[in-house]
């Protein structure tokens, strides 16, 4: 594993981690060390310099037996997959390998997240959603890639879909992975999706605050309290660790000081609905990019929010894929299905 610059100077200079919160940048850096130590392929870690003097951190992915190819893997259009909420690359340890078969691979920590710089964001919806967006054009710019097959999962679906409205030139296909975002808030909220009155009255009073508060404000119960709260994700990742490594990893993603959390804050009316429902905005791609929407068959997403995309482009290649089990993190839950979904889609690219 190749990695360059230890560390992000810029967020060095204004963190201060107090003593009885257990995490630290260099920790976030050991856990996810660990993790992407278990890549079989040629990986290249670095962070990539924006002119706004932000940094975003970047994995590179290449299948070992391309290197001496004779079509080399650089000119296959790489595909560039976006995190949700609260996530960052070393999420995706289990579709680096696989998808790197024919094509570079490229995942990056969001601006605000991970190990990327963690700038303050506006509290303004279309503010947020903007600095977010240019960031990314910022990083494509920067690593010169001319196309790309983009994939977003949840917050980054909302995110991808936003960025090809505005470059659309630059993206072959757009997949969105269970986008968070796109229908608006029903009239009786949570009850519509099913969930108890005491989850309802939880997301409402955690979304006055920044999502993460609790974590940090829970000290040294915070990587308890993630364990506690999300034991599915140690689950989904049993084969490759068997102790804690994934959920630390989350921990330490999350307990830093809130920036990419107060920008998803500012575009959202809660957890799960967005201030502008991307539906609105959907039939603004451009006809001829297509785009596949992937939901998990137990998500508590509705898969039927792809039909309604596709109604909205009518004259586009709009498509629907339900992988049957999965939950919301079905890129993890359900790893093989969902590679082999995202496998498919990018060899009608090339």
């Amino acid at each position: 594993m190749q990695d360059e610059n230890e560390s992000d100077g810029k967020a060095s200079k204004w963190v201060w981690w107090p003593s009885w919160r257990p995490t630290s940048l260099s920790l976030l850096k050991s856990t996810e060390t660990k993790i992407l130590d278990r890549v079989q392929n040629d990986l290249w870690a670095r962070f990539v310099s924006l002119p706004t003097q932000d940094r975003i951190w970047t994995i590179t992915v290449t299948h070992k037996s391309l290197r001496a190819a004779p079509k080399p893997p650089t000119s296959r259009t790489p595909l560039v997959m976006v995190h949700g909420f609260g996530g960052g690359v070393g999420l995706w340890i289990r579709n680096l390998d696989p998808l790197c078969q024919s094509r570079p691979v490229f995942v990056f920590d969001l601006l605000g997240f991970g190990r990327s710089s963690h700038p303050r964001f506006p509290l303004d919806a279309v503010q947020a959603e903007q600095q977010s967006v240019i960031s990314i054009e910022h990083w494509r710019r920067a690593l010169g890639l001319e196309k790309m097959i983009l994939l977003g999962h949840s917050l980054g679906g909302y995110l991808a879909a936003s960025y090809t409205i505005q470059y659309p030139e630059r993206v072959c296909h757009l997949i969105l992975v269970e986008p968070w975002g796109f229908p608006p808030a029903p009239q009786d909220g949570m009850a519509k999706l099913g969930f108890p009155r005491w989850v309802q009255a939880l997301v409402a009073v955690a979304s006055l605050f920044n999502p993460l508060a609790v974590i940090r404000a829970t000290g040294p119960w915070g990587p308890k309290l993630i364990c506690h709260v999300r034991p599915d994700f140690k689950k989904n990742f049993d084969e490759l660790f068997d102790d804690d490594t994934i959920m630390e990893y989350i921990y330490h993603c999350n307990a830093q000081t809130p920036s990419g959390e107060v920008g998803f804050r500012a575009m959202a009316t809660s957890l799960l609905w967005a201030k502008r429902p991307m539906l609105d905005r959907v039939h603004l791609l451009p006809p001829d990019v297509p785009v596949t929407l992937v939901y998990g068959g137990l998500s508590w997403m509705d898969s039927a929010t792809g039909e309604r995309v596709a109604m909205l482009r009518p004259k586009s290649y709009t498509r629907t894929v339900v992988v049957e089990g999965g939950p919301h993190h079905v890129y993890a839950d359900k790893s093989e299905a969902f590679n082999a979904v995202v496998q498919s889609i990018c060899d009608t690219v090339d």
